[in-house]
């Protein structure tokens, strides 16, 4: 596992044994540290980062001092604190701090601000969640600047460190109570020169950079944080000038920063609050244990996205139809039933006739202890040349990320959020299907109403968005958004998975289907994304990919809803029923009072044991050392025959050392099984043909 860190507890494993707070060293010196972590600033003369250190390794991991933000303002460069005069940029001796000195033109020290970690928008609590605390606990530091020359303009810079995490927040507010507007054209609310781990004298572009993540709620057009991350970046450092590289560009420093813009406008008595960014600070190189602590901390910044209701994708409309599926859903314990796409659900018709229809679907739904919600697309799709974003390269629509797209800020684009909004509340619905999320277009049109022009198009589409997340999120509407906006108030996106994969033959589907989840467990929490059951003909394939008839495909299908309850993840089950027989009735069933009856641990992280290959047993890994269930190993045989196989199963992170005890849920028999000198224990275990058996590990 190379694991190097040097304390008692692992925060991985142990709760409650760290507690962030604030320690002032000397009447110049202050800290945020948690006893995993720790940031250290000098506030005399000007504010300075002077080290961040991995209390989780003994690690110094900062070389050099930097401004703590860096503003451009109606056109000129601010450094936002700092100190100059450092003689090498390769290390920080503590001596040179003394005489380190401000630099005039920045913005000084005005302030300091105590607190607690805020929360940038509320969450209604409207269905089972794995994590329900929010904001999460901590302390909170901010220090005010101010710059003579820019009378009136106030610069916060804020920070937040949790408990039980190494994890820092750091985010900048801009607020003006000048008595003119000024423009932010640009600005880097983080820059950290950090010790290189890697030395090359040549041009290189294979670098491997600091045990350091840092993630942000600016994100889009990827389905996972590092696909989706926009404002994260690794650059060169000319200032270091005794680095190795001949060149001087060792990507060195850390920086977080807007691509485009946002060349926002801050009006008198306005404030300008900055994207958030969130580091992460590891103490170990292997991959499981990195991305377990990525994943802790969006179950922690984004605690919504451990909902994880069951659902019917529902492909119709049909008043019959529709009540006979939300039936069933309740009959075998669905949470949750989807006007999906292609239903013929059309949520931005806000006429009293469609309204009316679909809240008495909703009202039905809801007295049946269901909820209930729809299909929407955005920018997917061509409205016209007025209301399309504008390519910057050619002035004309087209040519977008995803070819034509609207404007989010176009006349269009406001009056969609408007529709989409009185549907909603109108209705009663529970959940909203954002297809086509705003994927960061930015729109060269000088004539739309929400924006000016391309410099401030982005920064608008995306808050644009992000608001309308944050106010669903704030009424407990469920968000199902196939783009990364977590962090913004969406509670899932796609596993990760070929659509066209849903056409092959339907014997295939399940085994891609684990390695889909086996591989989107990396870096999700099980409840972060879904899955896909083709319940009719999806993508093609014909009568060959198809489930239904449902009876006469059981096996298949059961082993679809295994795959998937197996692995704690939620799939799209789309079709219009989910029982055509009394046999399937009673599968269904089954597999969903089992995931009930075990959600807490199929819910927790995943550790990769072995991934699904068409030959050998396959194994989901569950493990959580906060619950009694200590662990769950679910395991696939993917073939046609029997298998006997003796799996190995790490148990580190379920807390315990010694011994674990092993129940076999398909025989009721419990046995104690030793950990070795690696926290692993040996399991010998049979599968039948196509099936899947699952074993609960308690202490």
């Amino acid at each position: 596992m190379s694991q190097t860190h040097v304390l008692d507890h692992d925060w991985l494993v142990d709760s409650g044994k760290y507690r962030a707070k604030i320690v002032k060293h000397s009447d110049i010196e202050t800290s945020l540290e948690n006893g995993l972590i720790r940031r250290t600033f000098r506030i005399s003369p000007n504010v300075a980062t002077v080290a961040i250190d991995n209390l989780m390794t003994g690690e110094s991991m900062l070389r050099a001092v930097k401004p703590e933000a860096v503003v451009e303002i109606d056109g000129r460069i601010w450094n936002v604190g700092g100190l100059t005069g450092q003689p090498n940029q390769a290390f920080l001796r503590p001596d040179w701090l003394n005489a380190m000195k401000s630099e005039p033109d920045a913005f000084q020290i005005a302030g300091v601000e105590v607190g607690e970690p805020e929360a940038p928008f509320g969450w209604k609590h409207a269905r089972h969640a794995g994590n329900t605390v929010w904001p999460p606990k901590g302390v909170a530091l901010g220090f005010r600047f101010t710059n003579p020359a820019l009378p009136g303009i106030l610069i916060t810079v804020r920070y937040e460190m949790y408990n039980d995490m190494p994890i820092m927040l750091k985010q900048l507010k801009i607020s003006n109570r000048s008595t003119k507007a000024i423009r932010l054209n640009s600005f880097k609310s983080e820059q950290l020169a950090l010790v290189e781990v890697q030395s090359e004298v040549d041009a290189f572009s294979n670098w491997t950079m600091p045990n350091i993540d840092a993630f942000s709620d600016f994100s889009f057009n990827g389905m996972t944080a590092v696909g989706a991350s926009k404002v994260i970046h690794w650059v060169a450092d000319p200032t270091y000038g005794t680095q190795v590289n001949y060149e001087l560009k060792t990507p060195c420093v850390l920086e977080s920063s807007p691509p485009l813009g946002p060349d926002i406008t801050i009006a008198p008595s306005a404030d300008f609050e900055s994207h958030r960014t969130y580091e992460l600070i590891h103490d170990s190189s292997d991959r499981e244990r990195k991305t377990l602590g990525i994943r802790r901390l969006f179950r922690t910044f984004a605690p919504w996205s451990t909902e994880n209701p069951i659902m019917l994708h529902l492909t119709t409309t049909d008043p019959v139809k529709a009540k006979i599926a939300i039936d069933q859903a309740a009959d075998v314990g669905f949470e949750m039933v989807i006007f999906s796409f292609g239903s013929g659900l059309d949520a931005e018709d806000v006429s009293d006739a469609n309204i009316a229809k679909y809240k008495a679907f909703a009202e039905y739904a809801h007295l049946k202890g269901l909820q209930i919600g729809c299909y929407s697309l955005l920018a997917s799709r061509h409205i016209d040349d007025a209301n399309d974003a504008i390519n910057p390269k050619t002035g004309k629509p087209g040519g977008m990320i995803f070819g034509y797209s609207p404007c989010l800020l176009s006349q269009w684009g406001i009056d969609y959020f408007r529709h989409i909004k009185t549907f909603l509340e109108k209705t009663g619905f529970d959940l909203l299907e954002h297809d086509g999320s705003y994927p960061g277009d930015p729109c060269a049109s000088t004539t739309h109403p929400g924006h000016e022009g391309l410099a401030d198009s982005q920064w608008k589409q995306w808050k644009k968005i992000s608001d309308f997340y944050a106010w669903c999120r704030e009424r407990g509407i469920f968000l199902n958004v196939p783009d990364w906006y977590v962090l913004t108030g969406s509670n899932k996106t796609g596993m990760g998975y070929r659509e066209t994969n849903w056409s092959l033959p339907r014997d295939q589907q399940p085994i891609h289907a684990r390695q889909n989840m086996f591989d989107g467990t990396w870096l999700k929490a099980p409840s972060m994304g879904w899955m896909f059951v083709p319940l009719t003909e999806y993508q093609g394939g014909g009568a060959a990919a198809t489930i239904e008839p449902l009876k006469d495909h059981l096996q298949v299908y059961e082993q679809h809803m295994s795959s998937a309850f197996g692995f704690g993840v939620q799939a799209c089950y789309r079709g219009p029923r989910l029982y055509d027989s009394p046999e399937t009735r009673t599968m269904v069933i089954k597999w969903v009072t089992w995931f009930k009856k075990h959600r807490d641990i199929l819910e927790s992280d995943l550790i990769h044991v072995r991934r699904a290959d068409g030959r050998h047993l396959d194994v989901a890994l569950h493990v959580n050392s906060r619950l009694n269930e200590k662990a769950m190993a679910v395991v696939f045989n993917p073939t046609d025959h029997p298998i006997t196989e003796e799996l190995t199963l790490p148990m580190y992170y379920t807390g315990l050392t010694s011994s674990v005890n092993v129940l076999d849920e398909s025989e009721g028999k419990t046995k104690a099984a030793i950990l070795d000198r690696e926290f692993r224990i040996k399991l010998k275990v049979t599968v039948h043909a196509a099936g899947v058996r699952s074993f609960t590990m308690t202490h």
